[in-house]
Parts: C-alpha cells; sequence; structure tokens
C-alpha cells in the first residue's frame, strides 16, 4: 500500500498544492489500492482512465498556481450519483446499463472544486438496506475484522461501498446519501466519519431518488476536517431542486477546533433502549464526559415522540418509494422483458429487475397508500413525524446540540440479519428521527468493542447549523483520539 493511500484529504490537498506529489501519482497509487482491494467488493465500476484524464487536468492547474479546494484529491462516488457518461445504477439490475446524459449537481460541484472520481461504490438496492446486502452486485465487505476471526462483516448500509472504502483507504473520502442513517450507521461501524446535513443543504438533483422528503446527500471521511471539507463543496443552493435551501454555505472547516466551551449539550432519555448493549452505553457516558471536560454543560432532555419514529419512518419512506420507483417501467431506460401486454412487461420487468427488500418496501408503500388505509397509515404517520420534529423544537430551546449513540451494535456478520427485515430495520433506531425532522447529523468513532470493532457516537443539531457540530465532533475526535485502522488482510 502506498504511503499516499494513508493520507487524510486535508493532507492530501495540503501536499498537492505544495507539489509534494502530483494528482496523478496519488490517483494511480488509489488505484492500484483499488485492483488490491477488489474482494471487499467496494467498488461496482472503476474508472481509472476518467482518474487519470481528471488528474492530468488537475496538475496543470496546480502547476500555474491555480486550482480548486479539491484540487487533485481522488475520492469514491456512490452510485445513487448519477454521472455523466458514466453507468449509474443504484445498486439495482432494473437500471441495466443505464449512461446518464447529464451530471448530478453535488458531483458537478465536486468536479468544480477540483475533485478526481477513482469510480462509483457499491450501495444496496435503491439505498434499501442497512448492511449493504442488498446490493444487485452482491455485497460490500467491511475491512474490519473480529480479533480472532476471520468471518465477514457487514459494513452497514446504504452507504457501504462509500464506508469500506473510506476505511480502507482506497478513497481519500467519499459521497453518500441518508435517508434513515444510511450514512452515520455505516461510518460507525467502520470508524469513519459520516454527516448527514440538513434537509435541503445538498441539492437532490440528479441523485436516484428513494423516499424524497428524507433522502440527503452528505460525505464519509477519515476525519472530522475532511467530512467538514468535503461537505462545503457537496453543499450550495440549486434552482434545479425544489428542496435546496437557498442558504449562504458556511466554511465548514473552520469550525473545526473551535472551542465549546459553554455550549449546553442535551442527552435524551428515550435513546437508552431497552438490551442495548453495555459497550455502546459505556462509550455514551464517556462521549458525555469527554464534552464535558470539554467544557459544555449536560441536560437530560426528552424527546417523547421517539418510540413511534421507526414505525412512522417505514411507513413514510416505502410510501415515497412506491411512488419514486413507478418510474421503472421497462419503457424508458434500463431492463425490459418482454411480455404479451403491456401490464405483462411492466410486471416481469419489474420482477426480474428489482431485488427482495425493494419489492417488500414498494408492497408497503402501495398498500400503505391504497384507498381505506391512506388516512389510518400514511396521514397517521405525518402527523407522527410533526410531533417528533416538535419534541426536537422544544430540545433545542434549551440545548445547542444533542448526544446519542450511533448505532445499536457494532458491526454485524454478513447474512446475520438479512433474513429478518424487522431485526435489520432497527439498526436504524438512533438515526432516523434525524431524517424526520430534517436536521443535521454527525458519527464520529468513539472506540473499539471487546472484538475489536469501532464503535460511533452520534450528534444532532438544530437545522443549518452544521457548524456546531463540527465543533463538538473536532472536540469528541480529540478526546477519543481514535487512531486504530483495520488490519490488512484483503
Amino acid at each position: 500500500m502506498s504511503a499516499l493511500t494513508g493520507l487524510t484529504l486535508a493532507s492530501a490537498v495540503e501536499g498537492l498544492r505544495k507539489r509534494d506529489f502530483s494528482a496523478r501519482e496519488i490517483a494511480q497509487a488509489h488505484l492500484d489500492a483499488i485492483a488490491a482491494a477488489r474482494s471487499l467488493n467496494a467498488y461496482v465500476l472503476e474508472t481509472p482512465e476518467r482518474a487519470l484524464e481528471m488528474a492530468a487536468v488537475c496538475d496543470e492547474r496546480l502547476a500555474r498556481g491555480e486550482g480548486g479546494p479539491l484540487e487533485g484529491a481522488p475520492i469514491g462516488i456512490k452510485d445513487l450519483f448519477c454521472t455523466r457518461g458514466v453507468r449509474s445504477t443504484a445498486g439495482s439490475k432494473i437500471l441495466g446499463n443505464f449512461i446518464p446524459t447529464y451530471e448530478s449537481t453535488v458531483t458537478a460541484n465536486l468536479w468544480r472544486d477540483g475533485a478526481v472520481m477513482l469510480g462509483k461504490l457499491n450501495m444496496d438496492e435503491f439505498a434499501m438496506g442497512s448492511s449493504n446486502e442488498t446490493s444487485a452486485f452482491g455485497p460490500v465487505i467491511n475491512p474490519w475484522r473480529s480479533t480472532g476471526s476471520n468471518r465477514a462483516l457487514a459494513p452497514g448500509g446504504s452507504s457501504g461501498g462509500s464506508a469500506s472504502a473510506v476505511a480502507a483507504d482506497i478513497a481519500l473520502a467519499a459521497t453518500a446519501t441518508d435517508t434513515g442513517g444510511s450514512i452515520r450507521q455505516p461510518a460507525s461501524l467502520t470508524g469513519t466519519v459520516g454527516v448527514k446535513p440538513t434537509y435541503g443543504r445538498c441539492s437532490r438533483w440528479g441523485v436516484v431518488a428513494f423516499a424524497s422528503s428524507l433522502d440527503q446527500a452528505g460525505p464519509i471521511a477519515k476525519s472530522v476536517a475532511d467530512a467538514a471539507l468535503l461537505l462545503k463543496s457537496m453543499s450550495g443552493h440549486d434552482p434545479k431542486d425544489s428542496t435546496s435551501i437557498p442558504a449562504e454555505v458556511p466554511d465548514f472547516p473552520a469550525f473545526v477546533g473551535k472551542s465549546v466551551k459553554g455550549l449546553r449539550i442535551g442527552v435524551p432519555k428515550e435513546y437508552r433502549v431497552d438490551g442495548m448493549p453495555a459497550e455502546i452505553d459505556a462509550l455514551w457516558t464517556r462521549g458525555v464526559e469527554w464534552l464535558r471536560e470539554a467544557g459544555c454543560e449536560i441536560v437530560e432532555v426528552s424527546l417523547p415522540h421517539t418510540k413511534y419514529a421507526l414505525p412512522a419512518y417505514y411507513i413514510i419512506a416505502p410510501a415515497e418509494a412506491s411512488s419514486n420507483l413507478a418510474r421503472y417501467d421497462g419503457m424508458r431506460y434500463g431492463l425490459r422483458v418482454e411480455g404479451p401486454s403491456l401490464a405483462d412487461v411492466y410486471q416481469l420487468t419489474r420482477a426480474a429487475g428489482f431485488g427482495d427488500e425493494v419489492k417488500r418496501r414498494v408492497l408497503i408503500g402501495a398498500y400503505v397508500l391504497s384507498a381505506g388505509y391512506y388516512d389510518a397509515y400514511y396521514l397517521k404517520a405525518l402527523k407522527v413525524r410533526r410531533r417528533i420534529a416538535d419534541d426536537f423544537e422544544q430540545a433545542f430551546g434549551k440545548v445547542d446540540a444533542l448526544l446519542t449513540p450511533t448505532a445499536p451494535s457494532a458491526a454485524f456478520g454478513l447474512g446475520e440479519g438479512s433474513g429478518d427485515p424487522i431485526a435489520m430495520y432497527l439498526n436504524d433506531i438512533f438515526t432516523v428521527t434525524v431524517n424526520l425532522a430534517g436536521l443535521p447529523g454527525i458519527s464520529v468513532p468513539g472506540g473499539l468493542d471487546a472484538k475489536g470493532l469501532p464503535l460511533g457516537l452520534q450528534l444532532i443539531g438544530r437545522a443549518l447549523d452544521e457548524g456546531t457540530l463540527f465543533s463538538l465532533a473536532g472536540a469528541l475526535e480529540k478526546a477519543a483520539a481514535f487512531k486504530a485502522r483495520p488490519e490488512r488482510w484483503w
């Protein structure tokens, strides 16, 4: 493994500006590392020619003393983002060999700022999953292993490819998306930093839709500073997205390292769930102490509607998915299976193109939106969502941010929960409330469990207050001093 692949995004950008190495050299080092790590199945499509072409342009700019904030930095792109001229599948068979003629706004922003694309990253099909086992391209393998075991572990989902690639040093950082925890949960399971920004902070234009009122793009990176750097480039108002917030993008990296003295941190009592592993609870307690030692005031708060969050989420998200996925009919793009009638073409195409989890959620969504059940399920879930948002609003009248665990466990074995959808859905128990309320959240690695696997802490902030979260996350990162890396076995 080259020393270049072990760099953080921030240090790589600095080294490129100083001309310590070229954009081509660091791109090639990552391409070589990707080729040696194919057993992780993190990438569904490698783009070496594109990467080296982009790196050559970056080197020309850097030689002239020019270049953007990410100039020459090689990153991975979750396969939910449409990339012009590069196959984009959302991890599904139904999109087939779909090659977009347009670029998502988020990736366009990254290329504008000088980032280099290494390839498209594996993910749960249409972002539906918590283990990256629903992908049409097969599961992603977590680079971490339990002490004394060779068992393959899940990296979390749906952004499992992004998290695995960053943890294994085969991307400096990666784009990801979060609908119910799909950035923060895999970050927790792989010892990386993941940020779910405020809903509307990053444009959804050109991102394949799962649940439109919940989906939000964000970064997975090696450090809090790296996540801040990438999010700054990913963010910005986009007139092509009606849900994009017309707000200035703060200088997120400037918040990392700021004093957090005097900030009030809420600890929601409802997040102490039955059956929570003692190690998760102990880490949470340590996180509270770290922030107290940094000068924060700790306040217990109540979010009384938390217990209804998972049921509400698993009504709203499938309902929106059933509407969004109706466009996959075999007529316009992607897979088409011929049949004797138009209805048969629809049915056969969807039967062959969608995986089991996608079919399950589409069926649930169609059911809760159907006549006679719309009021009983969907409208009631929307009312619960409003109450959950109100809970946060009241809490933020007393505190500046909340501290919780990110996930209810460390990384689990492949196949361990895939046969039980309800058990798999419980992986989102600490994360879905943030999406329902449209708030920002960040997961920071806090330590290792008894088996040597990473565990994450989650900070939740006010809408559009990612800056405070980056300051607090920086304080947690410094106190935790998490330096562990997966031992290379691939």
